[in-house]
């Protein structure tokens, strides 16, 4: 005897559509700016990563520059605040190090800070600024100095990570070592100081060089506050 199946039987369960928000939004906004890079981050490209009609987005955001401020809370959410210890200097390094993970992950962020975005408004936003500074006053730094140094390091390592994006000396392939040995041996003598540390360029590690110029910004830091600090605030 044949049985007819029924549509339940031959049809795969119908899953429900997970609903449009402005977290969903935000979190396909930033996986085609991490993929595609800041300019494929349009309302219609959203629109087709979440498998959306562009139009529909604007019940949960107001506009691009909307999401593009989210995408800045969300990266900034995704800093790891150090534990603290005692030793000043490594929980400095630990905060940097944090702070070039995050922007190694998310790269065209830094553009976003630079070029789409006016002050950070938002609070959750807000606490890796607050950690810094109060690890900066945490040294002995005067508010002014602070201010000072968050820049100084803010700046290095924002500028370490694009340039590390590109390679440490412009190039790391045996080609291109290769061809930049050969150039810099047909310079004049009076290039003699980049004749003799060309070689080096090729031993340039990443995380060797990143360690190497947070020692001299920690350094400047408590040579800093010898000379013109304040005492810590107490705890």
């Amino acid at each position: 005897m044949n049985v007819k199946a029924t549509a339940s039987q031959t049809s795969p369960p119908v899953r429900p559509r997970v609903p449009l928000s402005r977290e969903r939004i935000i979190e396909a906004a930033l996986r085609v700016m991490d993929a595609e890079g800041l300019e494929a981050v349009t309302m219609r490209r959203i629109g087709r990563e979440l498998g959306v009609e562009a139009m529909s987005l604007y019940n949960h955001v107001e506009d691009k520059h909307d999401i593009l401020d989210g995408i800045c809370e969300r990266v900034m959410a995704e800093f790891e605040f150090p534990e603290p210890g005692h030793d000043w200097a490594e929980t400095c390094r630990r905060g940097a190090r944090s702070w070039r993970r995050l922007l190694q992950a998310h790269p065209d962020v830094m553009r976003l800070f630079a070029e789409e975005r006016g002050p950070v408004t938002s609070v959750d936003s807000m606490r890796p600024m607050e950690y810094a500074l109060q690890l900066f006053r945490q040294a002995g730094l005067s508010d002014r100095d602070t201010a000072q140094a968050f820049h100084a390091f803010g700046g290095y390592i924002q500028g370490f990570v694009i340039m590390e994006m590109g390679s440490i000396a412009g190039g790391t392939t045996k080609s291109h070592l290769e061809r930049h040995k050969e150039i810099t041996a047909e310079l004049p003598e009076e290039f003699e100081a980049l004749r003799a540390v060309d070689p080096y360029f090729a031993e340039c590690d990443p995380d060797e060089q990143f360690e190497f110029g947070l020692d001299l910004l920690i350094r400047g830091v408590l040579e800093r506050v010898r000379d013109h600090g304040r005492e810590a605030p107490e705890r």
